[in-house]
C-alpha cells in the first residue's frame, strides 16, 4: 500500500529551462495592456485543495490496456494523482468501500489538466478575454522556458501558409534541406525557431548532442543558429525531416508579465499529455478545442 499527497501534483518541479539570450520583450500593438493593479485571479490560489491522503494499491495504476504502470515522466504520475484526486471525490460519497475496493485509476493515451503555476513544456490556452485580439485568440502556446526572468513559448495552432523556400527564410535553410517544409506562425517576435522530436532511440542521441534545448520527454527545440546541426542530422539520419516543424517567430515576456497576464484571467496553464503537443498537431485549427474538451470532467480521463 502507498499513501500519497494529493496537493504535490499541483507543485511545480525546481526545473527551469535556460533562457534565450535574445529575447525581447513584448512591444506596444504587439502584446496585451492591462491594469497593473486590481487584477482578478484567473487561477484562485488561495482558495488551493486541501492535502488529502489517496491510498493505492500496486495495481491501481493502470494504462489504457489495463497493465500497472511505473513511469518515470513525472508530468505522467502527476496527471494520474489528479486522475486518482478526482475518482476520489467521485467516491467521497462512499468512503467505507474504498479499503476493500480502492479507485481504478487508469490514465489514458491524452491528458490534459489545469495547473496553478506556468512551467517548461506546459501549454497555455487563450481564454475569452483574448476573443478579438487577432494574433492571440484561440491560441494554444507551448512554453519553452519559464525563465527564470524571460519566458518564451510559441504557438502551436496557426497553420502553416507557406514553405520555408517561399518565405525565402534562408535563416532557417542553411543548404535547402528544409526548404520545401512548411513554416508555421510562432508569434509576433522575431527569430526562427524549430522543435525535433526523433522517433525511437534516436531521442537519446538528440538530447546528448547538447544542441537542443529539451523542452519535455521526447521534445527538444533549437534555434536557426542550429539549424546546421538539424540538417547534418537529417544527413545522417539521426533524425527526419519528418521529426522538425519550424515557426517564424515565437512570444516573449517581460519578468513577471506573464504571471500577470495568468492573474488577469487571459492564460490557463495547462499540463498536457506528449501525445497531445505531438508534431502532428502542429498547425491543428482544433487543438485548442481539443485540449479544452480534455479538461472537461467527463473528457479527460
Amino acid at each position: 500500500m502507498v499513501t500519497v499527497t494529493v496537493e504535490a501534483c499541483y507543485l511545480t518541479p525546481k526545473t527551469l529551462a535556460p533562457t534565450l539570450d535574445h529575447v525581447s520583450p513584448l512591444k506596444a500593438g504587439r502584446g496585451i495592456s492591462f491594469p497593473k493593479r486590481n487584477f482578478t485571479p484567473f487561477v484562485n490560489t488561495s482558495s488551493r485543495l486541501p492535502s488529502v491522503a489517496c491510498c493505492f494499491n500496486s495495481s491501481s495504476l493502470r494504462d489504457e490496456s489495463g497493465e500497472p504502470v511505473m513511469d518515470s515522466d513525472w508530468r505522467s504520475y502527476r496527471a494520474r494523482l489528479v486522475a486518482g484526486e478526482n475518482a476520489l471525490r467521485r467516491e467521497e460519497s462512499a468512503p467505507d468501500s474504498w479499503d476493500n475496493h480502492p479507485p481504478r485509476v487508469t490514465l489514458a493515451k491524452k491528458w490534459a489538466h489545469p495547473i496553478h503555476e506556468p512551467e517548461r513544456g506546459c501549454v497555455l490556452m487563450a481564454t475569452e478575454k483574448l476573443d478579438g485580439v487577432h494574433i492571440f485568440e484561440k491560441t494554444a502556446i507551448l512554453l519553452l522556458s519559464t525563465g527564470p526572468l524571460r519566458p518564451t513559448g510559441i504557438i502551436l495552432n496557426r497553420p502553416s501558409l507557406m514553405s520555408i523556400k517561399e518565405m525565402r527564410s534562408t535563416a532557417l535553410d542553411v543548404d535547402g534541406t528544409f526548404s520545401g517544409w512548411p513554416l508555421f506562425f510562432g508569434g509576433p517576435l522575431e527569430d526562427g525557431l524549430f522543435l525535433v522530436s526523433p522517433k525511437g532511440d534516436d531521442d537519446e542521441e538528440v538530447g546528448k548532442s547538447e544542441v537542443f534545448e529539451e523542452v519535455m520527454k521526447g521534445l527538444y527545440y533549437g534555434r536557426r543558429e542550429s539549424v546546421g546541426c538539424a540538417a547534418e542530422m537529417v544527413k545522417r539520419k539521426v533524425v527526419g525531416v519528418g521529426d522538425l516543424r519550424f515557426f517564424d517567430g515565437y512570444c516573449g515576456w517581460e519578468t513577471d508579465q506573464l504571471k500577470d497576464e495568468i492573474k488577469a484571467g487571459y492564460w490557463t496553464v495547462v499540463a498536457c499529455s506528449p501525445s497531445v503537443i505531438s508534431l502532428d498537431n502542429v498547425g491543428s485549427g482544433r487543438l485548442w478545442e481539443e485540449i479544452l474538451g480534455l479538461m472537461g470532467e467527463r473528457k479527460v480521463w
